[in-house]
């Protein structure tokens, strides 16, 4: 089925619109968002993701729009896979909190942008060569197991130092200070640029990387071009403010790349099948087709629900995923004390303090070898919870 050249249009219109509105009302003024802004916003772009299911629909059948909605689930599991390496890089350049949503917006932007030429120039493969599908099923494979690998080895990647950081670093002269959310500053009577602008080249690198990865993913679900940019488009949208909803809580997400190995596995051996269900290949079955089965829409869709669904409760309710609730509970309990105001209100003082104590209880529970495990820096914990417990003191004797 042809995608009318109207609908391409109304479509692009739209998503520009989105990224136009998300700029002038939420990043042009810099500000941390709330947890209700960031929740709202994520549910109104969820939702429209998912109406945008239903428009595919009615104009262009059930097939494009079970293949949509696959696409967008993936898509959406890599881009939250993706937040984490995001959450390192502006650790490592310590970005200001206020200014991070101007970061987040442009790697949105740019990886839309190198995502759409990866897809034009993917689709223009796989019409010109059918053994294009091969090399998307090894690239598949080969990344599922590399994910495997890391979570395995338990290595450390330096994400914010990758080769067009160490390019821009050291081609570029940067300033050591942030100047708000500019790029550029004045130091010593000469224009230089801030670490802001580093941070996004590191951004728009990785965007790079993770679009080699993600694009063979969802044309192994689908081969129309207008699905695979509108499920890619709608899933890096709201990206910026999930980050904020659930900044907290992608450390808890442990077996996430366990399970996004295993998608991306089960989508390269669905690529691998479908190539030799057209193969032309010479040196394979003489360059005639291999009759082998092929996996439809609906059991792809099945199954990637399926995966997400058990590596999410799995996460959360194992012994490690219970352990990381309450030792990060427990810090973030001690932070809000520490941040409240002088002239906080005594309801909301122990409410907090209560909060604490009742953590610590349940760490105090936890194994010694769990907590050694998961604590990162225990004298950092111990200093964010003694000082915690002394501004409390404090503010009982005054």
């Amino acid at each position: 089925m042809e995608i009318p050249l109207i609908q391409w249009v109304v479509t692009l219109a739209l998503i520009l619109g989105l990224l136009a509105y998300d700029f002038f009302f939420h990043v042009r003024k810099a500000h941390e968002p709330t947890i209700k802004e960031a929740a709202v916003w994520s549910a109104v772009y969820v939702g429209l993701a998912l109406l945008f299911g239903l428009v595919i629909l009615v104009f262009d059948g059930g097939q494009f729009a079970a293949e949509y909605y696959g696409g967008y689930i993936t898509e959406k599991a890599l881009s939250v896979d993706n937040l984490f390496v995001f959450l390192i890089i502006m650790a490592s350049f310590q970005v200001p909190r206020a200014d991070q949503q101007k970061v987040l917006l442009f790697g949105i932007i740019f990886a839309l942008i190198a995502r759409t030429v990866f897809i034009f120039v993917g689709a223009a493969a796989i019409n010109a060569w059918a053994w294009v599908f091969y090399l998307f099923g090894l690239v598949l494979l080969l990344t599922a197991g590399n994910l495997i690998k890391g979570e395995v080895g338990g290595g450390e990647k330096d994400e914010a130092n990758n080769v067009v950081v160490r390019i821009a670093k050291r081609f570029m002269h940067t300033s050591e200070n942030y100047d708000g959310d500019r790029l550029f500053t004045t130091e010593n009577g000469k224009k230089v640029m801030t670490p802001m602008l580093l941070v996004m080249v590191a951004i728009g690198g990785t965007d790079i990387l993770f679009a080699l990865d993600s694009i063979p993913a969802i044309f192994g679900l689908t081969q129309e071009t207008y699905i695979v940019f509108t499920a890619t488009a709608f899933s890096l949208m709201g990206l910026r403010q999930l980050y904020f909803l659930i900044d907290g809580l992608l450390d808890r997400l442990i077996y996430l790349s366990w399970g996004l190995s295993v998608i991306l596995a089960f989508i390269g051996v669905k690529l691998i099948l479908h190539a030799l269900h057209e193969n032309n290949l010479p040196f394979i079955n003489d360059g005639q087709p291999v009759h082998v089965i092929e996996v439809g829409i609906g059991m792809s869709l099945g199954v990637i629900i399926g995966i997400l669904v058990v590596t999410v409760l799995a996460s959360l309710l194992s012994p490690k995923g219970r352990a990381l609730r309450v030792i990060g509970g427990t810090e973030k309990a001690a932070n809000e004390y520490l941040d409240l105001p002088e002239d906080a209100p005594e309801e909301k003082r122990t409410e907090l303090h209560d909060r604490l104590t009742d953590y610590q209880q349940k760490l105090a529970a936890l194994p010694e070898s769990r907590k050694d495990q998961l604590i990162e820096s225990e004298s950092r914990f111990r200093d964010v919870l003694n000082r915690a417990h002394g501004k409390h003191q404090e503010h009982l004797g005054s």
